[in-house]
């Protein structure tokens, strides 16, 4: 095993979270024990309501446990931090800003201070703003640059938050289903961007999603969540797909389609979701 994927780095230990209601106390997860390697791109799925969004939301500082601890880069998480983008469901654009200075405004708050503790050199505005369209660049969007949010579609923009997540090259990427608004060709496009930036940038990735072949096609490990209340993990499932991954050469691969059949039998046979009427 390479370095970059020797030693932990991010570490979920005895996690449980309980919020409290008008009906009393609801157990939403429970048990949780995770580690994740550095550059390690992990996809969290599971059904709706088994707990994938809160439990991204506490790596990202968002949210307290209940109980447990969670530690990135040997430090406890008590909130959240630059070295930590979270990219949401929604959008999570500032309507007032135009999409270059949403991208901007993270882009100048990692790099537009010195950091003694990151050791960053504070880069002037022409690095900063070139920073920003390059990022708007990846994801299609340099000629809506200077658009609002509401003069662009609810695909761009997610689109424009995606940009705004890369383009602060972040220790950990957290992801909750980024791609859910987007339209098949952008979201495979997308993908494979992230596979590339990933790739050189040696983020390590947690994703939340609901699509067997986004998580088999990303990831190098699948945690399947079982139903809540009182989610845990049920199975951690290791992806041994060699890098790079090329979505047209894996369509036909048994070892693909191996793994996509693991997470299905658990999803739909093992973990039978029934809805409430």
């Amino acid at each position: 095993m390479s370095e970059t994927l020797s030693s932990k780095y991010l570490e979920i230990q005895n996690v449980a979270q309980t919020f409290k209601t008008a009906k009393g106390d609801f157990p939403a997860l429970r048990d949780i024990n995770l580690t994740v390697t550095k550059g390690e791109f992990v996809a969290l799925i599971g059904h709706s309501g088994c707990g994938k969004s809160t439990l991204l939301n506490l790596i990202a500082g968002l949210t307290v446990p209940s109980q447990g601890n969670l530690i990135c880069a040997n430090r406890e998480i008590t909130g959240p931090g630059p070295e930590r983008a979270v990219v949401f469901q929604n959008h999570s654009l500032l309507p007032w800003l135009t999409c270059f200075e949403n991208v901007y405004l993270g882009v100048e708050r990692v790099f537009g201070r010195s950091s003694v503790v990151d050791l960053k050199i504070k880069e002037n505005k022409a690095q900063l703003a070139a920073r920003t369209h390059a990022a708007l660049e990846m994801v299609g969007l340099s000629q809506a640059a200077h658009k609002r949010p509401g003069e662009i579609s609810g695909g761009m923009k997610q689109r424009v938050g995606i940009a705004r997540a890369f383009a602060m090259e972040p220790q950990v990427l957290l992801m909750d289903e980024p791609f859910g608004a987007l339209d098949a060709l952008t979201r495979a496009k997308l993908q494979d961007e992230l596979l590339a930036i990933v790739a050189n940038t040696h983020s390590t990735v947690v994703m939340v999603t609901h699509d067997v072949d986004e998580a088999v096609l990303l990831s190098d490990k699948i945690v399947m969540m079982t139903n809540g209340p009182a989610a845990t993990i049920g199975e951690v499932l290791k992806v041994g797909l060699p890098r790079p991954r090329s979505r047209i050469a894996l369509a036909d691969d048994p070892s693909y389609q191996g793994y996509r059949k693991a997470v299905i039998d658990f999803l739909y046979t093992r973990q039978v979701h029934v809805e409430k009427t």
